[in-house]
């Protein structure tokens, strides 16, 4: 009988074997496909890196006449992962004392699961699976061909046009990595704007962004087939568009094959395996962390549900995580970033900087986008931020804090900011609820 078994190992189950080996205890890890999950394979950091590259070429070729090599970019890019993969993973792997298991495991009854034909019965486990691309039913797509993002990092040959089925975070990230690699890019949206959940005046902002650099946005559009001829060709209730290639960006699905019925362990009204707010299942031996919850798909806060997941289960800590104070980062460039309620889910009030009014932004020649601050109108206690705007992700986390500490504006304005940074638009976000802040001195 094994005192942990984890099922995993990307973000969450990385983080959950640190955790037990801390703790005192040998955990028996069985993992399925490549050691780091989506994150390092296919995920953040191949992402972050094309969209890294491309932002050097958009700006070399403000400077003269640049074509960037397609192919070698994405090369430059598996290096990376590969290099990221051994140090942050393999080589990691091999420093704790770990029992590893390489296969697919399925629970077989409440405290067993079976892998490899060997049963592996344990006192607690954590279930670390992941998620993969969700697949839309669209006529004709599956006979046609389409990629996710496991394809659009690793294409097999240069691409020039692509339509993007989607608007979320995974779209606008995509649709700018390609644009700016000489791409002709369409993102075709269901909703009436992108990343409908957030802001509507920062969703209509990142539809400039990309408009301005040349990507097609269509919104409020159904998808109804895909036909595949010289191109592919994308029919929708608007007409129809050729490309090259068409990328899925529809979201994601809880890695949940597992038997979890044999474990009595339920899944939720997500698809993803059922929690309580200490990430214990419906079986009390039994913990989940990460993208197999079905909740935000981040890779810190799987780590950290991974981390908090093990205490909870060995040591019993009864920790909960506040969701509220979780950041979220689109990595286009110019960034855009949030954190918090939005006005409409919190029923507060709120105040709106043009990026303009940011020294910093202007200096860097880079005024595109706002911040927006929504506050509790009786006590000026901050609950949401969310900012399109150069270096917005390192800026949120920042507001990550104000919230977690439950910060007023007057907190943040009695802060003194370094001058010139991004972060100053939080303070002025901040000075907006009292006055006009396009009429200040930068030192104010």
């Amino acid at each position: 009988m094994k005192d942990l078994v984890i099922l995993g190992y990307g973000a969450a189950g990385f983080a959950a074997i640190i955790a037990a080996n801390e703790i005192g205890v040998k955990p028996t890890v069985i993992g399925y496909g490549p050691i780091g999950g989506t994150c390092v394979n296919v995920g953040c950091v191949p992402s972050k890196r094309v969209l890294r590259l491309g932002e050097t070429y958009s700006q070399a070729s403000k400077i003269c006449s640049f074509t960037p090599d397609f192919m070698s970019v994405f090369e430059d890019e598996k290096r990376l992962v590969k290099e990221m993969r051994k140090e942050k993973y393999e080589d990691v792997l091999a420093s704790y004392d770990v029992e590893l298991i390489e296969g697919k495991a399925y629970f077989i009854s409440p405290n067993a699961v079976k892998v490899n034909g060997r049963v592996i019965e344990g006192r607690k486990f954590i279930i670390a699976t992941g998620s993969s691309p969700s697949i839309p039913i669209i006529k004709g797509l599956k006979e046609a061909g389409f990629w996710t993002n496991v394809e659009a990092l690793n294409p097999d040959r240069k691409i020039s046009s692509l339509v993007i089925i989607g608007g979320r975070a995974l779209a606008l990230e995509f649709a700018q990595m390609y644009k700016r690699l000489n791409v002709d890019v369409v993102i075709l949206q269901r909703s009436k704007t992108l990343i409908p959940d957030w802001e509507p005046e920062i969703a209509i902002e990142a539809q400039k962004v990309l408009e301005d650099e040349g990507i097609i946005v269509v919104t409020n559009v159904k998808v109804k087939e895909v036909r595949k001829g010289s191109y592919k060709v994308v029919v929708t209730d608007k007409g129809e568009v050729e490309a090259d290639e068409v990328l899925l960006a529809t979201g994601r699905k809880p890695n949940v094959d597992l038997g979890l019925e044999n474990a009595e362990v339920e899944l939720n009204e997500r698809g993803g395996v059922k929690v309580n707010e200490e990430l214990q299942t419906t079986n009390p031996n039994i913990y989940a962390a990460g993208d197999v919850i079905g909740g935000p798909m981040l890779e810190a806060l799987a780590g950290y549900e991974g981390t908090v997941a093990v205490k909870n289960a060995l040591l019993g800590l009864h920790k909960r995580i506040d969701f509220n104070a979780i950041p979220q980062v689109i990595f286009t460039q110019p960034n855009i970033a949030r954190v918090g309620l939005t006005e409409l889910e919190s029923g507060g009030e709120s105040r709106v900087v043009k990026m303009r009014d940011v020294p910093r932004a202007k200096i860097l020649g880079e005024t595109r986008g706002l911040i927006k601050m929504v506050v509790d109108k009786p006590t000026r206690r901050i609950l949401g931020v969310q900012m399109l705007g150069e270096n917005a992700g390192e800026v949120i986390n920042e507001a990550a804090l104000v919230i977690r500490a439950k910060m007023t504006v007057d907190d943040i304005i009695d802060t003194i900011h370094a001058f010139p940074t991004m972060s100053e638009a939080l303070r002025l976000v901040a000075l907006a609820f009292y006055k006009d802040v396009s009429k200040l001195s930068c030192c104010i």
